[in-house]
């Protein structure tokens, strides 16, 4: 039996790449004398969810419904705990049934959405480099993949203006994401707002991929929901993985114009149903009783964000500041470019030689080609051995 012509287009994602590389390192390190592994390539944060969360899902256990299926109807308090906390952090009034879905991860919501909005053949675009479920998305719809390069000179923002009005009409749907995964740059609202205007002007959906909205470090998080319009164009998916340290736990959720949220609704009742309502009332007190936790963990990404850089720069690896926290987007030194290493190749001998995984950009787009991406996943001790394992090898090859 032959693969299906999408999954060989997908082909295996960067993430799968890691996971296997990971494997093979820790079968033999002990043999070859090599230290344990050190694993910075996964955005899984090592911090706890809020205790109240993880005390409310216990609780919730026991009780049988949270075992049984949960169909749309049973997400009605989580659907109604979302449009209060719109309220409360935009400001804005929601309509619960109309305008808010369940979702198991906000990278649901970007993979799913091209199958409830797009023909075979139409075109999306997306922003590269950008996160894998936004190029996957469009590969199981069928869709001609158009991309947006951001560019480090720019500061990563992307120039609308690239494409022409031609390819413009031609676009159905918009994949944006800021703050930016993997570039860890926050992005300013009027980027989003020329988004949306390009949207209402060109009809097309725009997807407004947040799961870092409470994870800005400098400035403040764009947001679709400030934007005029995305009632009539819109759509913006949310996440608990980050900034409520949840990940494992799989809940998101999205919030947007009716008809998208309905188109959405009816993909997700073929694909699955939803969260435990035991994970659903964690989530719901999560939103309702620790609406400032985010917070409490911004200053521990930014201890490990300076800690970390400062510890490079000191033999002489320069790394762009992050102004959102949970990533560093470090560029390949030029010794390894002048050996013709890949980023790809880098990663691999970087892991082979002192047991540290980085993400190689180019698996988030050739826009991320000769970049890595290094997560702020351990306590600062662990960073600080992980760059101690690094400088030797580093002075030794460049």
């Amino acid at each position: 039996m032959n693969n299906s012509q999408r999954l060989n287009r997908l082909g295996i994602g960067v993430f799968e790449r890691n996971d296997q590389r990971k494997e093979k390192y820790k079968s033999f390190y002990l043999r070859k004398n090599k230290p344990p592994l050190l694993d910075l390539s996964l955005g899984s944060s090592d911090l706890l969810p809020p205790a109240i969360v993880i005390e409310e899902i216990k609780k919730s256990l026991s009780s049988p419904l949270s075992s049984s299926y949960s169909l749309h109807a049973a997400t009605k308090p989580f659907r109604e705990a979302v449009a209060t906390w719109c309220t409360k952090r935009f400001g804005i009034e929601i309509n619960p049934e109309k305008e808010v879905l369940l979702l198991v991860g906000s990278q649901e919501g970007t993979a799913h959405l091209p199958l409830a909005v797009l023909n075979s053949g139409d075109s999306g675009l997306i922003m590269d480099p950008s996160y894998p479920s936004h190029r996957g998305g469009l590969i199981l719809a069928d869709a001609h993949i158009e991309k947006l390069l951001l560019n480090a000179d720019d500061r990563w923002k992307p120039n609308f203006d690239s494409l022409t009005n031609s390819k413009w009409d031609q676009l159905k749907m918009m994949i944006f994401g800021f703050p930016h995964n993997p570039t860890a740059q926050v992005g300013e609202q009027s980027w989003l707002e020329e988004a949306v205007n390009r949207g209402l002007k060109h009809d097309l959906v725009i997807a407004h991929d947040n799961p870092y909205l409470d994870l800005a470090l400098e400035g403040e998080a764009p947001a679709l929901l400030r934007c005029n319009g995305w009632r009539e164009c819109g759509i913006e998916f949310f996440s608990f993985s980050k900034a409520w340290c949840m990940g494992g736990l799989r809940l998101g959720f999205a919030v947007g114009a009716e008809k998208l949220i309905k188109a959405l609704k009816e993909i997700k009742g073929v694909i699955d149903f939803n969260q435990s309502l035991a994970l659903q009332n964690g989530a719901i007190t999560a939103l309702n009783e620790s609406l400032e936790w985010p917070n409490n963990i911004l200053e521990i990404y930014r201890e490990r964000r300076d800690r970390t850089i400062n510890s490079f720069k000191e033999f002489g690896w320069e790394i762009p500041n992050s102004s959102m926290a949970l990533y560093l987007w470090m560029p390949i030194p030029n010794w390894a470019s002048n050996r013709g290493w890949s980023d790809e190749q880098f990663a691999i001998n970087l892991l082979e030689e002192t047991g540290v995984a980085l993400t190689p950009g180019s698996g988030f787009g050739m826009g991320g080609k000769a970049w890595l991406r290094l997560a702020l996943v351990r306590p600062v001790k662990q960073l600080e051995e992980a760059v101690s394992r690094i400088k030797p090898w580093w002075n030794a090859n460049s």
